[in-house]
């Protein structure tokens, strides 16, 4: 036959079921066996009270940040690149992006993002058009400067 015994915390923490007193045998009543040298008993430190507020509980999990620094830089003539930084260490560095996938990423991140680096994009567009109108001209005069010298 096993015999359950409860410390003494545990019956002042017991919640009352009956008002009414219980008849208790005497094999319920017997304390329970002292420790053995290997075990140990709590400490006397903590029947004292300890020093400054107590620790409140708290139910928020701690979070654990990570630090990636993601540098994109941009030329006015349209050449992106980007580098990326974990911590001190870099990971990558002079990737080459196209622009549209910087802009593609920028609207997906912000939109106060995506404005300023549009305008950017929009202006090296502009500049590559106008470069290529250039081009053209100094082709088309090529072109007619060739065609004299073989008539």
């Amino acid at each position: 036959m096993t015999v359950d015994t409860l410390t003494q915390e545990e019956t002042a923490t017991a919640p009352a079921t009956d008002s009414a007193p219980q008849a208790t045998t005497p094999e319920e009543t017997t304390p329970a066996p002292a420790a053995t040298p290997g075990e140990t008993e709590e400490p006397a430190e903590d029947a004292k009270p300890k020093r400054g507020r107590p620790k409140a509980a708290t139910t928020a999990k701690k979070t654990r940040t990570v630090e990636l620094t993601l540098t994109v830089t941009g030329t006015a003539d349209g050449n992106w690149q980007a580098e990326l930084k974990h911590g001190s260490k870099w990971v990558a560095q002079g990737l080459d992006i196209p622009a549209a996938a910087v802009s593609r990423a920028a609207k997906e991140l912000h939109v106060d993002l995506s404005g300023p680096i549009d305008e950017v994009i929009n202006a090296a567009r502009e500049a590559q058009a106008a470069k290529v109108a250039e081009l053209e001209a100094q082709l088309e005069q090529a072109k007619q400067a060739l065609a004299e010298l073989d008539a």
